[in-house]
């Protein structure tokens, strides 16, 4: 469903939007000159800022995901800053990847599912506000952490704040039935988004690549395709 504003960010998007319009009922009504046009051009840039930050735009699936169910898709708008090769991964236990997305405030900021299947596990860790880029931000920052079992095995994925960052929102619990695709919360202002997948999967990006969260693939799971 199309809205001009995620539900994600009610909150902070409509006091935002309230304070954009008295910046320019002030500018209108009670100041005069160059305050006046400034007050009004900082009241209209914040209301846009808001409007564009806080959007939930459409991102149609790739067509190959609605049939591969292999495939796990990138669950946020952005750029690829690491593909970092991991001896032990302690959520799924063994040799992974690890595939790091970067938000930059004008990136989309919605999240959706990166695969379909069943969380295991959900977890909200508090931490530091690093900035998203730093490698460090993965194990440190403020971040919430799910454990989604596929048909063909378990991904991990996370959440995490960074720098403009303070606040990462989501919907979903332990039980939950993922479908790939699908909203399940939001990262407000600059953040990142790291996706775990074991070390058999095939990786299909690099950094520097640029992503659209349900459009682009990040990895292809071993296994045959729709294997039970």
């Amino acid at each position: 469903m199309f809205r001009i504003i995620t539900p994600y960010g009610y909150d902070n998007a409509f006091l935002m939007l309230g304070f954009s319009a008295l910046l320019i009922a002030l500018s209108v009504g009670f100041l005069d000159g160059v305050l006046s046009l400034l007050t009004g051009l900082l009241g209209a840039g914040l209301g846009l800022f808001t409007l564009w930050f806080f959007r939930d735009a459409e991102r149609p699936l790739h067509e190959e995901a609605k049939s591969d169910t292999r495939l796990i898709m990138a669950p946020a708008d952005g750029q690829v800053v690491n593909v970092i090769p991991l001896d032990h991964d302690a959520l799924l236990g063994g040799p992974a990847t690890q595939i790091s997305i970067f938000l930059s405030p004008v990136n989309l900021h919605v999240n959706r599912y990166p695969a379909s299947g069943v969380i295991e596990s959900v977890e909200y860790i508090p931490g530091k506000y690093l900035m998203a880029f730093n490698p460090k931000s993965s194990m440190e920052n403020e971040r919430s952490q799910f454990v989604l079992r596929t048909p063909h095995g378990r991904i991990s994925y996370q959440q995490i704040t960074g720098f403009l960052a303070r606040r990462i929102v989501y919907d979903t619990k332990v039980g939950d039935v993922a479908t790939v695709g699908q909203r399940f919360g939001m990262m407000k202002f600059g953040s990142r988004m790291d996706v775990v997948v074991p070390a058999s999967a095939t990786v299909l990006v690099h950094p520097g690549d640029r992503v659209v969260s349900a459009r682009h693939i990040l990895a292809r799971l071993a296994g045959a395709d729709n294997e039970a």
